[in-house]
């Protein structure tokens, strides 16, 4: 048997020059290199890479095509199951999903997929040759679909390519949800975001800004203004804090209050951009997740100064994808793991000035599959910090199910959905982090694509 060549790696910006700027780290493969590691795919015929894709891309036959340099065909393809492949390429968990699920990983050497997802998709774009499928059928019913995050637009994306007519209803000023505000440039850029939603609006689908479902309408109001279903995909943008003393101190901000200012409203480039963020010398970033990795690494970006990042578990125990830890690390940011705040002190004109902490021990295992951090008495330390972000997760926003009759939610308020995206009434649907609480972008995505079958079904039903 031959050898098998080692994954082609994709270059990146010098450590030294990204740290200085929101530009994308990750630099892409030019087509030798993508072709080259195409050509590594073994092509098997079980693809158990298919069954790892949550929304069950053809990953071999892309790939072939690939390797072919049939670069379009290939996007094509992946779009016939991913409506925001450049996005996916980008940010989804590939380890833990389709590469996790290749043959060739059992050597460490797992085909690229989400590199190759990303190359093709760009592409297609960057030839000025997105193909937009014809839709032959065309059905009377309207769908409505709040929130504009990755749910909500596969959803709607899914719905109109079935013939339905579909509008999109965001409550903020530009779509994408948490792809436009809560990850940063130099992860995902925004043009990435906006293109994407572009070929969404391109299939037909109807997107209306500024537009708060829960206080402008209400979904009962939606179906009578003539919806025959709706698909909830709100998200789960409500911030949570630790409930420690000091934590309303001034210049302690939730990671989703200090990531939209950044990416949403561009306060890395004030004053071009008329939205400060004051954050000082010293930051410390609570929390072991992307967006704790997101939320640090965009202030080692604002701040030349220091950052920590502080986690209560052990590397090990880091939900955050390891290249994003690994990134943050070599660009700076100072890990203090095994430690726990639990304590904020002023600077006796209400300014966050000290943060004290406690050192922890793992114990056993809880029910996420970690082990469960122990404090460990007399470990109390001090940390100065100007400012501290919060990222230790999001809770499910209260609005639209609170405003919605007779739709049953659980006691952390997510909405309750079967496997099928079917609420507690039969013309409410609903996916993403509203039911699940924060997920990947991916995950929600497969989702929404069962969800909007679950959608097509209802409606063939209620026509008889």
């Amino acid at each position: 048997m031959a050898k098998i060549q080692s994954q082609v790696k994709m270059k990146e910006q010098k450590i030294s020059e990204r740290i200085k700027n929101f530009s994308e780290v990750p630099l892409g493969y030019n087509e030798e290199e993508a072709v080259q590691e195409a050509s590594r795919c073994l092509q098997c015929r079980q693809a158990p890479c298919i069954k790892g894709c949550p929304v069950s891309i053809n990953i071999p036959e892309f790939i072939r095509l690939a390797r072919e340099r049939k670069f379009l065909e290939s996007a094509r393809l992946i779009k016939e199951a991913n409506s925001l492949p450049a996005i996916c390429g980008r940010v989804c968990p590939q380890e833990e999903q389709c590469e996790k699920a290749c043959v060739l990983n059992k050597q460490k050497k797992a085909i690229a997929i989400g590199y190759l997802e990303r190359f093709v998709s760009d592409y297609e774009r960057d030839k000025k040759r997105i193909y937009i499928p014809e839709i032959k059928v065309r059905k009377n019913e309207k769908i409505a679909i709040v929130g504009s995050g990755p749910s909500g637009l596969t959803c709607a994306g899914e719905l109109k390519k079935m013939g339905y007519s579909v509008t999109v209803f965001e409550g903020l000023h530009r779509g994408g949800g948490v792809l436009s505000y809560g990850i940063p440039e130099f992860r995902l850029p925004k043009e990435i975001v906006r293109q994407e939603i572009e070929y969404i609006k391109r299939l037909g689908v109807e997107i209306k800004y500024n537009m708060v479902i829960g206080k402008l309408y209400t979904v009962d109001e939606l179906l009578e203004q003539g919806f025959s279903a709706v698909y909830i995909a709100a998200g789960a943008g409500y911030p949570s804090f630790m409930g420690i003393p000091g934590e309303n101190l001034n210049y302690i901000y939730s990671s989703n209050e200090f990531l939209t200012r950044i990416n949403l409203m561009k306060a890395y480039r004030f004053p071009q951009y008329d939205t400060p963020i004051k954050i000082g010398r010293k930051v410390a970033v609570i929390g072991g997740g992307n967006t704790a990795m997101d939320s640090a690494r965009s202030a080692l970006r604002l701040n030349p100064g220091k950052v920590y990042l502080i986690y209560r578990r052990s590397r090990e125990e880091m939900p955050a994808r390891i290249e994003e830890s690994h990134r943050a690390e070599e660009e700076g940011v100072k890990f203090h793991l095994l430690t726990l705040p639990v304590e904020f002190l002023d600077d006796e004109k209400g300014n966050v000035r000290v943060m004290r902490c406690q050192k922890m021990k793992l114990g056993e295992k809880d029910s996420s599959g970690r082990r469960r951090p122990i404090a460990i008495p007399g470990t109390e330390f001090e940390i100065e910090v100007d400012s501290v972000v919060v990222a230790i997760g999001t809770q499910a926003n209260p609005l639209v199910a609170a405003a919605t009759k007779n739709l049953k939610t659980n006691k952390w308020g997510y909405i309750i959905v079967d496997e099928f995206g079917r609420t507690s009434r039969p013309e409410v649907f609903a996916g993403g982090d509203i039911v699940s609480g924060s997920a990947t972008v991916i995950a929600a995505m497969g989702v929404a694509r069962k969800a909007a079958q679950a959608i097509d079904r209802y409606l063939k039903e209620k026509r008889g």
